[in-house]
């Protein structure tokens, strides 16, 4: 076995080049910190004395004693269940109806709906939602005469959770948006001439029946993209309506692990917070992989 991975490894040393400095920060950055995090879940770790082994104490008074955690939870379930399966569904909506553009309008649409996940927009989202008159948002309401003084959009505590949403959506067109938009490219056209021979005449079967069957991998790809980022978002809220966030509305449980391993350098605890938000994301994977599994045939 050994033997046969090192011949293919010499066979294809080009490739494995290629992917060996992505694999190099990817293993010290990521795949190490959070074999570490486990075991550091179960210490009292303040970064300047050595760590010390409290057992399940941090599990404990997550679930028993840390009320902002708990409510933290409800908000992040809320945030995921709204932006993870809408995002996905927007994200292979827009790529299919992009591929039916021409190829110039393909590549200039796909560079606007892709550019909000690389660029700092929160700025513009701050004056759309700013909380004075001249707010955009408030001043289109306004002059509609939807409303007749200004809401804070920002720091009251009922709009709060719903503002970082909307924007969450804006920029959640990342890797898994361009991975359906390359599915897209990559269906063989004889396929649907085929399709039309068996008796698929419109737009909607041929969907069903050629596309999505044949985008298996890129639609996996951007469904665990999407957990990853609904689940993880925390950036955001803190850009957006302060950290923390009023009444800790939107406050999520990344937002929670930042807290204690940032600002209080409470790094077991945070650790803690860390392993349940990673046990919870690969649990949703697992389903996930098991609903899209008979794509990947």
């Amino acid at each position: 076995m050994k033997k046969n991975l090192w011949t293919e490894i010499k066979k294809n040393k080009e490739c494995y080049a290629m992917l060996a400095p992505f694999m190099l920060f990817f293993i010290v950055f990521t795949v190490i910190p959070v074999v570490m995090s486990l075991p550091m879940g179960f210490t009292d770790f303040n970064m300047a004395q050595t760590p010390e082994f409290v057992g399940l104490s941090n599990y404990m008074t997550l679930f028993f004693s840390d009320k902002i955690f708990i409510r933290s939870i409800r908000v992040t379930i809320v945030f995921a269940l709204l932006t993870g399966p809408v995002s996905y569904v927007l994200c292979f909506l827009l790529a299919w109806l992009i591929n039916e553009l021409p190829q110039k309008l393909k590549t200039f649409f796909t560079l606007v709906f892709y550019a909000p996940s690389m660029a700092n927009v929160f700025t513009v989202w701050k004056l759309i939602f700013s909380g004075d008159m001249n707010g955009y948002l408030n001043s289109l309401l306004i002059d509609l005469g939807i409303i007749n003084a200004p809401i804070q959009w920002l720091t009251d505590g009922r709009y709060v959770l719903g503002v970082t949403i909307v924007v969450q959506l804006w920029i959640s067109l990342g890797a898994g948006f361009l991975a359906l938009r390359a599915g897209f490219q990559n269906i063989d056209r004889s396929m649907y001439e085929a399709g039309a021979i068996e008796g698929i005449r419109n737009r909607w079967q041929e969907l069903v029946y050629i596309v999505i069957p044949s985008m298996g991998p890129q639609m996996m790809f951007a469904a665990v993209m999407q957990i990853v980022s609904s689940f993880t978002a925390g950036s955001v809220a803190q850009s957006l309506v302060g950290f923390p966030s009023t009444d800790y509305k939107a406050h999520t449980i990344m937002t929670h692990a930042y807290d204690y391993g940032w600002v209080r350098f409470e790094m077991g605890y945070a650790s803690a917070i860390c392993m349940i938000l990673f046990v919870v994301m690969f649990a949703c994977n697992k389903l996930i992989s098991k609903a899209l599994g008979k794509y990947l045939d």
